[in-house]
């Protein structure tokens, strides 16, 4: 058996989050973990291969703490849509989609997110009207072909959007509930039981890509596969994941339909724990965050998408003083419009600021950065990635220093979620396995992958013609339904603009 590459990164710069500084630091990696740090000219073994990092500075590379793979084809195909007519135009993008479209879908975010110096991201992929274990096994696969780390979890659902909105099918003329009756999603058991067969048959390596379980939205899951979903995830020791409280419709339809809010029903439950993550938690309240807190959860924050989708403004600072573990996630490509984790940080700390005058409570720049790595780290699972330490995987994201971004450096851990925008990524390294260089993706045809995910676009576009007309005909009336739902009273203000 051959013994593992050796590795010697010499001449960068590694960053440091909280002393914001940027030493220059020898990197060690032994296959595809950190071995050793030290100052420049550390020994190495004299098998080791010497690469280059001068005029480099290193990060960690950024993890995705909530995405949806299967939104890339149709990035920008809309403008003023809130959550709720997202979902009324869903169907126009995600149905009929083949094996080869998800695949395509998912390795397009993938190449991406590696060029934008993400190297893991926790996708919530799904099928139309179900996920299939076929499915989620070629968007794992998309994963392992462009070298990158995933958590990919289906969501799950029993009831459909129209079905979870309490009063919203009344609310409808008698010819569009009879239309969008095909939506209704199938029983509990039966998506229970594609989730069960696709946890043991999975094919992929697990320290790449691993699978995970997320009932998609409680409204949207009966108690009996919301709870079935926890106990399947802890039988087979996986994460959990679920958009909660990410718009104030959910909030509102919350109290409508249970009595109290999304995050008190699902503790009851049993979903809350160490293994689960929110998604947004735009509306989450006090009682709520300590809830999550109390239980170890974590939350996915997502401010492009909560702006994008005019959800509202998270309160991260207090989901950090309560002490839940705070991640850093783009949301989908056509809620958000791209997969840039530096946009997404640099959303973070700006939507920080604008939610009161009192400064100490703004979002410091290292703490966003945390959150886009060692928070999203432990949000996926994964103990060993989100830092450049020893012991942990080489996962490793180069910027080039002579990019304008960079002229000159002031505060490295500022700069990189201030002023970096993807343009200076230089190399990124997945396990001590070189996947980006030169700014290019390695093994990735580019101009194949336009002309690919082009004929993808134009042959969905047509395939799904009847469902665009149906969403045009719904907008107006789910539009207006949820807009009344939204000015409902509430206790907490998330919006942002006055009472």
């Amino acid at each position: 058996m051959s013994s593992p590459e050796k590795i010697i990164i010499r001449g960068g710069r590694l960053i440091d989050a909280n002393s914001h500084v940027a030493a220059p630091t020898d990197i060690l990696v032994i296959g595809d973990s950190i071995a050793e740090l030290g100052p420049p000219g550390m020994p190495a073994p004299s098998d080791a291969r010497q690469m280059d990092a001068s005029a480099r500075l290193m990060h960690p590379g950024l993890i995705n703490a909530h995405t949806h793979g299967m939104g890339n084809i149709s990035k920008g195909a809309a403008d003023r849509w809130s959550l709720e007519l997202l979902w009324v135009g869903a169907p126009s993008f995600m149905a009929n989609q083949s094996l080869e479209h998800k695949y395509l879908n998912t390795y397009l975010g993938a190449v991406e997110m590696l060029l934008k110096g993400c190297t893991a991201a926790y996708d919530l992929t799904f099928g139309h009207p179900a996920a299939s274990v076929e499915e989620i096994s070629a968007v794992g696969q998309a994963y392992v072909d462009a070298g990158m780390r995933a958590v990919v979890a289906p969501m799950l659902a029993d009831l459909s959007f129209y079905q979870a909105i309490p009063g919203l099918l009344d609310a409808l003329p008698e010819r569009l509930r009879r239309a969008v009756a095909a939506y209704d999603e199938g029983p509990h058991e039966g998506t229970l039981q594609m989730m069960r067969a696709s946890l043991h048959g999975w094919k992929h390596d697990r320290e790449q890509v691993r699978l995970g379980v997320a009932p998609i939205i409680p409204l949207h899951c009966s108690d009996a596969l919301i709870s079935g979903a926890a106990r399947l995830a802890r039988e087979h020791g996986v994460v959990l994941h679920s958009h909660v409280a990410e718009s104030k419709v959910q909030a509102v339809s919350a109290l409508k339909r249970y009595g109290k809010t999304l995050t008190a029903h699902i503790d009851g439950l049993g979903l809350l724990g160490p293994d689960f993550t929110v998604a947004h938690g735009v509306w989450l309240d006090d009682d709520d965050m300590r809830r999550l807190a109390d239980h170890g959860c974590s939350v996915a924050h997502n401010p492009a998408s909560n702006m994008r989708l005019g959800s509202g403004i998270a309160n991260a600072r207090r989901l950090i003083e309560l002490g839940v573990n705070l991640g850093i996630g783009t949301d989908s490509a056509n809620c958000s419009d791209n997969l840039n984790m530096y946009e997404a940080m640099h959303c973070a700390s700006m939507v920080s600021n604008v939610q009161g005058p009192d400064f100490t409570r703004w979002l410091r720049s290292e703490e966003v950065l945390n959150a886009a790595t060692i928070g999203s780290a432990r949000a996926l699972g994964f103990d060993k990635i989100g830092r450049i330490a020893p012991g942990y995987k080489a996962d490793i994201v180069f910027l080039n220093l002579q990019k304008v971004n960079w002229i000159p450096v002031n505060d490295a851990t500022n700069q990189v979620v201030l002023t970096e925008d993807g343009t200076s990524v230089d190399a990124v390294m997945v396990g001590g396995r070189m996947v980006v260089e030169r700014g290019c993706k390695i093994g990735c045809d580019m101009a194949k992958l336009a002309r690919d995910a082009e004929v993808a676009r134009a042959h969905l576009a047509t395939l799904n013609e009847e469902a665009r007309a149906l969403g045009a005909q719904l907008e107006g009336v789910v539009g207006s339904f949820c807009i009344g739902l939204s000015n409902a009273p509430y206790h907490i203000h998330r919006y942002g603009h006055a009472h």
